[in-house]
């Protein structure tokens, strides 16, 4: 059952969902939300269902906390997980890295950990994901599907699209890599890149799709969380195609969802709640999750698959098979900064 908890944090409302039931010799769990909320159908949900699991498998108790302004606050709402007593305190928001770094420094005895960057600290656990080697395969099949005409809904121009919440590293990671890929198929094609400045409208997501496909583009990558809600529904409005993210988002459009670069941030956030439960914090790690051990991987396209070419399929194994052998390396922006080519 769930309980709900509302109070005023700095003016705006912080509402905290309890879930899970009580282990005493285990100090409770906080996972902090980050901007688009819960119900995004992506990178928060995903999470949030690895949290539940991991409570509801080792009995300890857990919160889910909200905030309308999650980035403004994130310091005080951190801060205040810690002086609650929580014993794990985990953010998915990116931009909670840097202040957390300089908190786990004042509170050495809780273990906090940071989604998507690495920080330093004993008691800070990163987990990183390779999201680019997951968009690089998206891109590459895109690059292969947009030129198809025999495909509905494709026209014959070499144009695709990738729309991000916001102009950060941690977004650009996605599309950088997508163009990667999709340039290691057709050096050539265009792809349009734009930013909606917000991870939970789907109306503004809606906008800037259309406009793409309006432009030429017959496929976009949605890297927005909740506003990519809106990106999917203009390409089933105009019978193109969306790319989904962080989880598979296939069947929110059947047949208008190319595939999904799906982000299994549940297996991590699981698999860190059973470590703290059991006494076995990664403090001061970095956990990487990418294709060799399947952190990342496009969706099993069970709406698209019949209508995609096996040598288009088979053309991204291949490609998938050189990035884990290390025969392809794909540009990540968090490590190296921002490659020539989107500039």
């Amino acid at each position: 059952m769930k309980r709900v908890i509302r109070c005023l944090l700095a003016g705006a409302a912080l509402s905290i969902t309890t879930l899970g039931v009580s282990a005493a010799d285990v100090k409770p769990a906080a996972l902090i939300i980050a901007q688009g909320g819960l119900g995004d159908g992506s990178w928060n949900d995903t999470a949030n269902a690895g949290f539940q699991a991991g409570l509801t498998a080792t009995g300890i108790t857990g919160k889910a906390i909200e905030s309308k302004d999650v980035v403004a606050q994130g310091e005080e709402i951190m801060r205040r997980a810690a002086d609650g007593g929580f014993g794990l305190v985990a953010s998915l928001e990116w931009i909670h890295g840097e202040p957390m770094e300089k908190l786990a420094a004042d509170y050495p005895d809780v273990n906090w950990v940071i989604m998507n960057q690495t920080r330093k600290g004993d008691n800070v656990a990163s987990v990183v994901f390779a999201e680019h080697q997951g968009s690089f395969l998206a891109g590459a099949l895109a690059a292969q599907v947009t030129v198809d005409t025999s495909i509905k809904g494709i026209n014959e121009q070499a144009v695709i699209g990738v729309i991000g919440g916001v102009k950060a590293p941690g977004i650009d990671k996605f599309i950088v890599g997508y163009i990667q890929g999709a340039k290691a198929i057709n050096p050539d094609i265009e792809v349009k890149v734009a930013y909606s400045e917000s991870f939970g409208d789907p109306a503004k997501g809606e906008q800037l799709a259309k406009a793409m496909f309006n432009e030429g583009a017959d496929i976009v990558y949605q890297v927005a969380g909740g506003t990519g809600i809106g990106i999917i529904e203009a390409a089933k409005a105009e019978g193109k195609f969306a790319i989904g993210v962080d989880t598979d988002q296939d069947s929110m459009a059947p047949g208008n969802v190319l595939t999904s670069m799906v982000k299994r941030v549940d297996v991590a956030t699981e698999s860190i709640i059973r470590d703290y439960a059991d006494g076995k914090f990664p403090g001061g790690k970095v956990l990487q999750f990418g294709l060799d051990v399947k952190g990342v991987a496009l969706s099993d396209m069970n709406h698209t698959k019949d209508i995609i070419p096996e040598t288009y399929l088979a053309r991204v194994d291949a490609l998938k098979a050189d990035i884990i052998s290390g025969k392809i390396e794909v540009w990540d922006v968090s490590a190296s900064g921002y490659p020539d080519f989107f500039k």
